[in-house]
């Protein structure tokens, strides 16, 4: 892929971007199976794909510049680099991009200054589900509330694919996007999208994969692993928006969700009505906490995708004392999983297969199906 920020070391991001992209995926699937398979030599699978550019579908950039000439981006060396059309985002996300940042400048709203402590818009938060998106602006404070609820008809009349504005609030001068405090500003809510005929929804800050073309595979191949198991109960912790455990019930298997986001929970309650399954359960809790409350039902099958420390050892251990006949594991972090996988000492590994989901960059997502030993 070309890029022209990389080759004027404005964004170094992508820090495999010179790497051919078939060297990138022998890169990662030589040390999947260095660091998986030195003691658990099963099946692994080809690597799932991605395509090399116009694949992220969320952009979460910083505010730069000035009221005049606002900028969207980040800061390298000191200088705002704008970067509305990075290729890694499609083109209908960077001509959305262009006009958010022309809405800025004719709303006034001022970038705010890190080194000055002064000014309102922090950041830009772009979320793109097919031709819809969602736009949440992070503010310093809630004094251009107003101006923005005033201006909805006019952006929606403007940026018609826009769908759903918010504005977030985060007054902290520290290096954190979000702020806990936000507000819709829009009749519609949530961001629907819909992967292998399973409806989804994102709500504002809830987890959901950058990568929706892999996205869509990994959760197929989940569907694919657990579709010819004798399977009843499942338990998805971490659930999100409910991508993977919506996935893999039908009308006879029960599903209980975890996800410690209520907004989340909320997307994956109203995806299971749609789809007309009344043996499902979602529940905001820490999936920590959840091991703690002693469920009556035991699963035959525990599904987790948790964030890149991995499970830990108390909730390893809690698997391990439950017992499911499979524990179906989704990483973005090979090292934590590696430490997962040898607590998790009563399993063995069945499947395992590489998801392209962050191209140009040594990250990777892992799908790992283990199967108790009897």
């Amino acid at each position: 892929m070309i890029c022209n920020y990389y080759d004027s070391k404005k964004c170094l991001s992508c820090q495999w971007i010179t790497k051919p992209y078939g060297e990138q995926i022998n890169d990662k699937q030589t040390q999947l199976s260095h660091q998986l398979f030195s003691h658990h030599p099963k099946i692994i699978f080809e690597p799932v794909t991605s395509l090399e550019s116009a694949f992220r579908n969320k952009a979460k950039m910083a505010v730069l510049g000035t009221v005049e000439k606002p900028i969207l981006g980040i800061m390298t060396n000191g200088e705002p680099i704008d970067l509305c059309d990075c290729p890694l985002y499609s083109t209908l996300m960077c001509d959305t991009l262009y006009n958010v940042r022309e809405l800025i400048k004719k709303l006034a709203l001022v970038p705010y200054n890190i080194r000055k402590k002064k000014g309102e818009i922090k950041f830009v938060i772009l979320t793109q589900a097919d031709d819809k998106f969602m736009l949440r602006l992070v503010l310093r404070s809630d004094k251009d509330h107003n101006k923005i609820a005033n201006a909805i008809e006019y952006i929606q009349q403007t940026i018609p694919q826009i769908t759903v504005v918010s504005i977030n609030i985060q007054p902290d001068h520290a290096a954190i996007i979000e702020g806990s405090q936000e507000f819709i500003l829009t009749k519609q809510n949530q961001l629907p999208i819909t992967l292998n005929n399973v409806p989804l929804f994102m709500l504002k800050g809830s987890f959901f994969q950058t990568n929706t073309h892999v996205a869509s595979q990994l959760y197929a191949t989940a569907q694919k692993w657990l579709e010819p198991l004798s399977i009843n109960i499942i338990w998805d912790l971490f659930c999100g928006v409910g991508g993977f455990g919506l996935h893999c019930v039908d009308k006879n298997r029960e599903l209980v969700g975890i996800e410690i986001n209520p907004e989340a929970i909320k997307c994956a309650e109203l995806s299971a009505k749609l789809m007309g399954y009344d043996k499902i359960r979602f529940q905001s809790l820490d999936a920590n906490k959840f091991a703690l409350s002693k469920p009556e039902s035991k699963p035959d099958v525990i599904l987790v995708n948790p964030p890149r420390r991995g499970l830990g050892n108390m909730l390893a251990n809690y698997l391990q004392s439950v017992l499911p006949k499979y524990i179906l594991y989704s990483s973005c972090n090979l090292d934590s999983l590696v430490i997962d996988l040898t607590y998790l000492n009563n399993y063995q590994i069945e499947m395992v297969q590489l998801f392209d989901m962050f191209p140009h960059t040594d990250h990777m997502e892992v799908l790992v199906m283990l199967k108790r030993i009897d």
